[in-house]
């Protein structure tokens, strides 16, 4: 097959796309020897086009020129997985032999309420009916969480000289469209990169004769998702106030917990559960114990 039908760059693109895993030899050792063993067999054929040698020639007392044909894989241990699959995409426009998502499928599943099949129904709910059930599981304008892997990125500005992005995300079922405004692309551009895996808190853009999308309030990488602690100091604290934290701590736990809370004495820190914690609440922390002494900070 070789010759203008099979260039190098086709047999370079069989390779990717994993055409040739049969031959029992790395995608990486075929990268590496396929050029070196294309010329192999164009020589060998210049070389009987001008001697006038061909394959029944090389029978016989003419046997010993069979070495001329061999070659030799020059051996590399396979590429990573990740690696392989991006190297279908580019090929394919999919993936064949596996998914880079599917081992923190149990991650993605339960850091997200969202995801493109659902989607996908309900776009197809939306087209089928007139007006939106009011019991539906989503609706327009609802704030969700998506995660997956960057595959686009489209930057644009406005009318208004403001920069804004459509990045397109893949996740284990498909493909969606997150539109990201200027204040939220301040603070993730560093994570609009093709590739990379990206957790999406944003809400629901549901419109008629459209696809569903998400307008992004804020992204960060997938699994180094920082989050907050209330750091109580409570170093030199005199006994009274330490019993009104710990009624405070009592007092504000229930169904809603949302921020771990934490106490700090003399450096060492002691986790105390889960409380229900919002702008008052702090603002209470505050008053009874001092500013100076309650953090609500990241981890």
């Amino acid at each position: 097959m070789q010759g203008e039908a099979v260039n190098k760059k086709c047999i370079e693109s069989l390779i990717k796309a994993g055409a040739f895993d049969q031959f029992e030899q790395t995608r990486a050792t075929l990268m590496a020897s396929f050029e070196n063993i294309i010329d192999t067999i164009q020589n060998t054929n210049k070389k009987s086009f001008a001697g006038q040698v061909t394959m029944f020639d090389l029978g016989g007392a003419q046997e010993e020129n069979l070495d001329d044909l061999k070659y030799t894989y020059g051996e590399k241990e396979e590429y990573s997985e990740k690696e392989m699959l991006f190297m279908e995409k580019e090929m394919l426009g999919m993936y064949i032999t596996g998914h880079p998502l599917e081992k923190i499928r149990e991650q993605i599943e339960s850091q997200t309420n969202i995801n493109t099949m659902k989607m996908l129904e309900i776009q197809e709910a939306q087209n089928e009916a007139e007006e939106v059930n009011a019991k539906a599981e989503y609706v327009d304008g609802q704030f969700v969480k998506y995660a997956g892997i960057i595959t686009s990125v489209k930057k644009k500005y406005t009318k208004n000289n403001k920069i804004m992005a459509f990045v397109t995300v893949e996740d284990l079922y498909g493909s969606a469209e997150i539109i990201i405004f200027e204040n939220c692309y301040q603070n993730c551009s560093n994570s609009l990169v093709e590739d990379n895996i990206v957790l999406v808190d944003g809400r629901l853009s549901i419109r008629e004769d459209e696809d569903v999308k998400i307008v992004a309030r804020e992204i960060t990488d997938f699994g180094i998702k920082k989050r907050k602690v209330l750091n109580i100091q409570i170093t030199d604290l005199d006994e009274s106030k330490k019993r009104q934290l710990r009624g405070m701590i009592k007092f504000f736990n229930g169904d809603k917990n949302n921020i771990p809370i934490q106490v700090e004495d003399n450096g060492e820190i002691k986790p105390c559960g889960l409380i229900y914690l919002t702008a008052d609440i702090l603002e209470e922390f505050e008053e009874v114990l001092g500013r100076e002494r309650v953090d609500l900070k990241e981890i």
